[in-house]
């Protein structure tokens, strides 16, 4: 067999030759490998694809041959032999790779999560903000009383501001948990568009202030001069001649006569056990917040009248005050809420998921698991029964029914859910809580 005068040109012109020809031999080991991966969850052997790209390989390179038959004995043909085989092998593993990690569960509300449109946006800071506002009429809840006309027209007049980086489903989620805040409804359901506009459905309030009161708890009014900016859940310190009492703001109401927020009768009760609050005279009060706005939640100042939520021996106490004087107590910065924040704005969630019995997680030590390295999440803590162990060791043995608080990026979050044998939830507070 002739080599030819130059070797060299020879294993360049099978280099090129072999480039050209593994284009459709790669292109189909790699369809193979993702394909199969992807569906079933099953890798195919590499020999039987790489037998299948030189087989097509093959074909095309029997047309070169009939062309030149002296092609198939020289070393162009085995260099570009070698070429084909490793574009087919490299082909297949990145197929077989990708099948493996692309997410296996597609939902309506994971095809929603997009952003908002550029006009939208108002830009104010890094990610900018959007202000979200409610179009068309606020429908009823079905199961519900209708609406008042009054509460109705305010939540239809009303305007809320969003971090404007935020997915359609989370800028919903926070909605409701604002609409269902500052106006104690029952029930609520937004849907917003691309372009900041609402559609919402809403139940009344029922209750609202014998369900803010805690348990062991009364609440008890009293003519005080109340502070500008008041809100409710503030914790107050009231003075009374006699002593002074630590207690919560259930709804406040200034001189000013404007009434918004809380919608509920809430007045001195006869006695310190009773349950239903009534006036010394015997009639319902409608003791409100007093509020710039009725979605600000906050008083505006003067003198007025205070309900707090006080320990039920304590009640008695401020029966017999003619008036008093509220201070508000400092709760101080909430950390946890920043640190939350900026878990939010780099991507990350937190969610709560079950181990179920039975799945590859039950039984195996935490770092063998290797969450980390295979999810690209990280477990903040473990609770079994009423035992939290908060930052586990590699050393923890999971086992079924195990509660995992896991961080982590939505998709990694979606399939440490569908390996753990549970979808989880995300947890309670804690994307709403962050935004305030």
């Amino acid at each position: 067999m002739a080599l030819g005068p130059d070797l060299l040109v020879e294993l360049l012109l099978g280099i090129y030759i072999g480039v050209l020809t593994a284009v459709v031999p790669a292109l189909v080991a790699w369809s193979l490998g993702f394909t199969f991966r992807y569906f079933t969850g099953v890798t195919i052997p590499g020999f039987g694809v790489l037998v299948f790209g030189v087989a097509i390989a093959g074909i095309q390179g029997g047309l070169l041959g009939l062309l030149d038959p002296q092609f198939v004995t020289s070393p162009t043909a085995l260099v570009s032999a070698l070429v084909v085989m490793m574009a087919t092998l490299y082909a297949h593993a990145q197929g077989d790779r990708m099948g493996a990690e692309f997410p296996r569960r597609f939902t309506l509300r994971g095809l929603r999560d997009r952003g908002l449109s550029a006009d939208a946006i108002e830009r104010v800071g890094r990610f900018g903000q959007v202000r979200v506002g409610v179009t068309g009429d606020v429908g009823d809840v079905e199961g519900y009383p209708s609406l008042p006309d009054d509460l109705r027209a305010t939540i239809r007049a009303g305007e809320w501001t969003f971090p404007a980086d935020l997915p359609l489903s989370e800028l919903e989620l926070r909605l409701e948990e604002r609409l269902r805040t500052d106006y104690d409804l029952a029930a609520v359901s937004a849907t917003i568009d691309a372009k900041g506009r609402a559609t919402v459905s809403a139940a009344p309030p029922a209750g609202s202030l014998s369900r803010r009161v805690p348990t062991g708890h009364r609440a008890v009014s009293v003519d005080a001069l109340v502070p500008t900016g008041l809100a409710r859940r503030d914790e107050v310190t009231v003075s009374t001649p006699e002593t002074e009492v630590e207690g919560t703001v259930l709804s406040a109401r200034s001189g000013s006569g404007s009434e918004t927020d809380a919608r509920a009768p809430v007045s001195r009760p006869t006695s310190p056990d009773a349950d239903t609050p009534a006036t010394t005279d015997g009639t319902d009060s409608t003791v409100k917040m007093a509020t710039p706005s009725a979605a600000s939640g906050q008083a505006t100042g003067g003198e007025g009248r205070v309900t707090v939520a006080v320990p039920r021996r304590e009640a008695r106490t401020l029966l017999g005050a003619a008036s008093a004087a509220i201070r508000v107590r400092a709760r101080g910065t909430r950390r946890e809420f920043e640190l939350l924040s900026l878990l939010r704005r780099d991507g990350k969630r937190i969610r709560r998921v079950e181990l179920a019995g039975g799945g590859p997680l039950d039984g195996t030590l935490l770092g063998d698991a290797a969450v980390r390295d295979e999810f690209g999440i990280a477990v903040l803590a473990v609770r079994r029964g009423s035992e939290w162990t908060v930052a586990p060791a590699g050393t923890t043995r999971l086992t079924a029914g195990d509660e995992l608080y896991v961080v982590g990026q939505r998709d990694a979050l979606d399939r440490f859910g569908e390996v753990a044998g549970s979808d989880g939830e995300a947890v309670s507070g804690t994307d709403e809580e962050a935004d305030r």
